[in-house]
This record gives C-alpha cells, sequence and structure tokens, in this order.
C-alpha cells in the first residue's frame, strides 16, 4: 500500500480570477471508507485546493472550466505561476514517487501526429520499459494496452492534426492514456477525458477509464466536465466542494436524498449532477429555489445550510478521525517499481522516431529542400559562369555571402515543427519518460540526414552554375560548411525555444539574432571598420557568419589568379591577396580551422539548449518555494492510500 498524504498544504494560482466553486466525484465502491477530511479555502480570488483520495477512481467535475483546471494542476503537477505550502509526504516521509508510480495525461493531446496509433506507443514502450524486458514483450505490452482502450481497429492509423486527418478526439485522448499506463502505474491523473467529446463518446471513454480503475486496484483522479447521466452512474461515491467548503462526501445514490433532506429536492427526470452543480455554483450568485416552501435563498446561504449539515454527520466524524489515525504513521521508503530504458536505448529510440517524423513531416524538411532548390536555381542563373574577370570578384563574394547568410537564415523555417517536438518533450520529460540528454542526441543525429540532403543538392545546383573554383575538395567543403551552419542556425533555434516557446514570438526572435549576427559578419562591414567596443569585440567573433564567409572565401579564392584593373599596380593579383586586402579574411590559419570552430558552436549550442532546459528544472522549484507564503487559513489534510 502506498499512502499519499497532503498535510497542511495548500496551493494557490496567481491568476486572477473570481472565486471557485469545485465539485469531486469518485467512481467505483470502496473497499475502505474514502478518507477525507473538511476543506477551507481562503476567501480572496486566490485558490487554494487540497484534497484526499483511495484506491479508486477519482473524477473532479468543475462548476467553472477554470477552476477544473487549476484542481487537475495542482494534484497532477504544479505550474510555473503555482504557490505550495506545507507538507507532502509519501508513506509518511517526504519522497518522490518513484518512476513508474504516478503519470500525467494533460487535457491537450500532444501527440506526434505523424506516427500511427501502434507506432507511438511501441515506440514510448521502448522508452519506459527497462532494457531487461525483451523487444517482443515490449511490442506486446504496447499492443495489449491499446487492445485495454478499445483502439484495435486504429493501430495503423496515423495520428493526424492539422494537415491530415486522423485519429477522432476521443481516440486521441485515448492514445494519450495508452502511452501512460505502459508501466502500470498505480496513480493515473487524466485532465479532462471527456472534453469536446459528444455523450456516446464520453461514456465509452468514461467506461473504458473504469476497466482500468477495476483492473490491478490502480487509482484514477480525472477532470470531467458536464458528464451525461449515463456518465454520472458510473460514479459509486461523490464529492462536493464549493466556496471552499465540503457540501457533501458519500455514496452518489444517497445525494439525492442529502439535497431533499435539506430543501433541495431534485427534479424528476434531470440529471443529478447538473442539479447539484446547479444548486452550489455561486459563480453567477443566482438565487435557489427550496421545494419545502417555495421560498428563493441565495447560493451562499444554500452551501453554508449544506456544509453545515454535512459537518454535523456521523460520516464526516469518522472520516476525520480516520485521517488523524493516519497522519501518525510513518511508513517505508517508496520501493521503485521499475526502471527505464538505458540511456543508449533512449537515444536511439528517439533518434528512430524523429527521422520517421521528419521523414512524414513535409514542413519540417521536405518543403525547405524545394525552397532551397528553387533559390539555389535563382543564384545560379543570376551569376550563371561567372568566369575569372576582375569584375568577377566582388560577384564571388557577394553570392557566397549569400549562401552563407540568407540560405542558412531560412533554416528557422522548421521552427514551427520543431516547436511541436518540443512540446511532445515536455509532457515525456514531465512523465519521467527519458531526459534531456537523450532527447538532443536525438534530435542531432535523426536531423543529420536531412541536413546533408538539404545542403548537398541545392549547394551543388549553386556551386556548378556559377562556376566556382573546379575541384571536387572545393565542392566538398563547400558543401560541408553550408551543411554545418545549417545545423548551427537549427541549434540556434533549439536555444530559442527553450526560451521562448510560442512558435511566432520564437521566429521573430530568430531572425533578429541572426539579423545582428549576419550584419557585423564581416561583409557589409569589413572587419577593419567595425566599431570596435561592442561590434568587433566581442560579437564579430561571436557571429558565426564570420567563420563562414572567411572559409567560404578561402575555399574560393586560394590558388586563383584574376586580372588586375587597377591602375598603377601589377598586371594580375592572387587569390590570397584578395583576401588580405578586399575581404580582409585572417590568413593565420586554414580553412578547416574555420569548419573546426563551426562544429565547435553547434555543439556549444545544443549543450547550452540542455544547460537551459536542466537549469530550469532546477531553478522552477527554488523560486516557487521562494515565492510561497502560508495560507490564511488551515488548509485540508489529505490522504491517499492506493493498493500495490
Amino acid at each position: 500500500m502506498v499512502t499519499t498524504t497532503f498535510h497542511d498544504a495548500s496551493f494557490s494560482s496567481s491568476s486572477p480570477s473570481s472565486s471557485y466553486s469545485l465539485s469531486f466525484f469518485s467512481i467505483l465502491s470502496f473497499k475502505e471508507p474514502p478518507l477525507f477530511q473538511s476543506l477551507t479555502l481562503p476567501s480572496h480570488n486566490n485558490v487554494y485546493i487540497c484534497w484526499t483520495l483511495t484506491r479508486s477512481n477519482w473524477t473532479v467535475e468543475p462548476l467553472s472550466h477554470k477552476s477544473k483546471a487549476k484542481v487537475v494542476m495542482f494534484l497532477g503537477r504544479l505550474g510555473s505561476n503555482t504557490r505550495q505550502c506545507g507538507d507532502i509526504l509519501v508513506n509518511g516521509r517526504r519522497q518522490a514517487l518513484a518512476f513508474g508510480t504516478s503519470a500525467y495525461v494533460t487535457q491537450d493531446d500532444t501527440l506526434m501526429m505523424t506516427l500511427t496509433v501502434r507506432e507511438a506507443v511501441y515506440y514510448s514502450a521502448q522508452l519506459q520499459l527497462p532494457d531487461s524486458m525483451p523487444l517482443s514483450e515490449k511490442r506486446e505490452r504496447a499492443e495489449m494496452t491499446i487492445r485495454e482502450m478499445g483502439l484495435q481497429d486504429a493501430m495503423n492509423t496515423r495520428i493526424g492534426g492539422w494537415g491530415h486527418k486522423g485519429l477522432s478526439g476521443g481516440q486521441k485522448r485515448r492514445v494519450s492514456i495508452c502511452i501512460e499506463i505502459l508501466t502500470r502505474p498505480k496513480l493515473l491523473f487524466l485532465d479532462e477525458p471527456t472534453s469536446g467529446l459528444d455523450s456516446a463518446a464520453s461514456y465509452h471513454v468514461m467506461n473504458r477509464i473504469v476497466g482500468l480503475a477495476q483492473q490491478d486496484g490502480r487509482t484514477v483522479v480525472a477532470s470531467i466536465h458536464q458528464p451525461s447521466s449515463e456518465v454520472f452512474e458510473l460514479f459509486h461515491n461523490l464529492c462536493l466542494l464549493s466556496a471552499g467548503k465540503t457540501v457533501y462526501f458519500g455514496p452518489a445514490s444517497a445525494a439525492s436524498q442529502f439535497f431533499s433532506s435539506n430543501g433541495f429536492p431534485c427534479p424528476s427526470r434531470r440529471n443529478p449532477s447538473d442539479h447539484y452543480l446547479r444548486t452550489i455554483n455561486k459563480d453567477f450568485d443566482t438565487d435557489v429555489e427550496q421545494g419545502f416552501n417555495g421560498q428563493t435563498t441565495t447560493t451562499d446561504e444554500v452551501i453554508n445550510v449544506l456544509a453545515q449539515s454535512y459537518k454535523s454527520s456521523e460520516t464526516c466524524q469518522q472520516v476525520q478521525r480516520r485521517v488523524a489515525e493516519i497522519c501518525k504513521r510513518e511508513g517505508a521508503p517508496l520501493e521503485k517499481k521499475g526502471s527505464q530504458a538505458s540511456f543508449l536505448t533512449q537515444s536511439f529510440v528517439l533518434t528512430r522516431r524523429s527521422f520517421v517524423n521528419m521523414y512524414r513531416d513535409l514542413g519540417y524538411y521536405w518543403l525547405r529542400l524545394a525552397i532551397y532548390i528553387s533559390l539555389c536555381l535563382c543564384v545560379g542563373t543570376i551569376y550563371f559562369d561567372i568566369g575569372s574577370s576582375f569584375g568577377s570578384i566582388q560577384a564571388r563574394g557577394s553570392m557566397l555571402m549569400f549562401v552563407a547568410a540568407f540560405l542558412t537564415f531560412m533554416a528557422i523555417g522548421g521552427f514551427p515543427s520543431f516547436v511541436e517536438d518540443m512540446k511532445i518533450f515536455t509532457r515525456e520529460r514531465l512523465n519521467g519518460h527519458y531526459g534531456v540528454g537523450a532527447f538532443v542526441l536525438g534530435n542531432s543525429f535523426s536531423s543529420i540526414p536531412y541536413l546533408l540532403l538539404t545542403s548537398l543538392i541545392p549547394g551543388a545546383i549553386a556551386y556548378y552554375l556559377v562556376g566556382l573554383q573546379k575541384g571536387a575538395e572545393h565542392f566538398v567543403y563547400f558543401g560541408l560548411v553550408l551543411f554545418v551552419c545549417m545545423m548551427l542556425v537549427e541549434s540556434l533555434m533549439m536555444i530559442v525555444a527553450s526560451v521562448v516557446p510560442d512558435f511566432l514570438m520564437g521566429i521573430i526572435t530568430g531572425a533578429g539574432i541572426q539579423g545582428v549576427m549576419m550584419l557585423n559578419g564581416g561583409f557589409f562591414r569589413l572587419p577593419d571598420d567595425l566599431p570596435k567596443p561592442f561590434w568587433k569585440y566581442p560579437m564579430y567573433y561571436i557571429a558565426f557568419h564570420k567563420y563562414a564567409n572567411q572559409g567560404f572565401y578561402k575555399n574560393e579564392f586560394e590558388g586563383l589568379t584574376f586580372p588586375n584593373n587597377l591602375a598603377g599596380g601589377p598586371a594580375t593579383i592572387t587569390g590570397e591577396e584578395i583576401l588580405r586586402n578586399t575581404w580582409q579574411v585572417e590568413m593565420g590559419y586554414s580553412k578547416w580551422v574555420d569548419l573546426a570552430i563551426l562544429f565547435g558552436m553547434v555543439v556549444l549550442y545544443r549543450f547550452m539548449f540542455w544547460a537551459i532546459i536542466k537549469t530550469a528544472e532546477k531553478v522552477k522549484p527554488i523560486i516557487r518555494a521562494f515565492l510561497a507564503t502560508p495560507p490564511k487559513q488551515k488548509a485540508q489534510i489529505m490522504e491517499t492510500p492506493s493498493s500495490t
């Protein structure tokens, strides 16, 4: 048995809103009485939520959509604008839930839309299940989980999204549940599993969830929005909260008698859940008609009457005594249910999954490849057969600068697709599927073939149409610099995505950063002419365009000779003189050093992305703890026994 205790705990959100009215429903009968003690919320607009659970399936239905979101956020995972006070104990100790013990399915179905149901669940199984389990068993676990959620007929159907019709909303929600129950967690949090579904689909989804709760004694905590009468009939126990007060907690079948005995009977042919919520909902502060004498009373008065009636009941007293007894116990440390796959396995699986996603997502690389080919055809025809005249010196420099700056600049076109990957990574990371390092390596290795493709094919078109310096070594170097620059821009956009998750703001930010680097990269303003305090030191050496331009120039001009049209000069001018005097290139090292510096910047940027994610994970809890303030009133004590 695992007991989770929220002792004098409170959670507050800084988001401005009205006071919330909340109700809790629990599904399935209990093997022992549920443990719940009176809940008191502050009177100001910030919300403090606490509750208890037992070995059962719980659902949370809000009177307010915003209040529901905060309840599940507090219960499943704290948000960045949430403050926490008090003690949260597992088996009476301060310890984290072990991997495989709990899982959280968010309201938004954050799934990789290019994968089929079978692929999505199987990849997740390889990430979460230990290496000691054979692949055949992992595949069988994945397919069995899919069948448990009734998705066997959609195994080979792509999940789908904005560009491709795939699964329905209810099926996507069940896929999300499949992914999180692969490890057979003891505690599963579901945020609105019926959101956006009709009554029939809602019933089937909830019926599957009931089956999950019954199987293996699993505890499922779910929020549900406006349950139909069929869904409500699945509930065995019911808890109603409103304005921070416990209105009712007991068998769902006895709730109607409780309301009737206090003067608020449920009319015939009305959904009981609708009646209960309408009676205690104070969001609109409407008057409620009493059944005994037909008089009306305010919602506040109704809540007070029902709360006082529940407080004086024997059920409430029994629950309080049971909670106090369990709070005095201190259980054993929580045993780990299992281990994840190894780092190498996770990196390999993420690489393969990301490669498949990039191949099937037209907007990730294929559209960019088509645009690159079109642009390089334009460049090749504009600078066609550039020759070796004196005027070709400036033309070669301009053409190479366009390739180094503007072609690589367009690598930000894949930023929206990467933002979607980041959403999936955030969800899976918070649920402990894999680490940041495995994600960085998987994304890096999976993108290499596509970046090589988008650099070599358009690069060859531009290189040979223009007639740049002949020789396989020169073209290979040209293609490698273009490839590394594209990877470097993608690495830069990864850093931007970790700081600015919104894709529109991210594109603007990334474009601005690249614009600054491009401006002081040594072409628009020669290096010796840059103002030294800031633009020369350090910005000129930070901009990757410096090394890309110089590498391209050395690769192109070294070994060539051009006629000299300048009066009073020699008849010819060498490429080395052009590099030194015209482009002010640093000639103290070879072009391969520039390429190595660019590659080092790729590694540095990827490491910075990893460091930002890891730092944010460490710093956010510290900031939350620093901002936490003691509640003005004592909060709920919560107990969560869950059978193993």
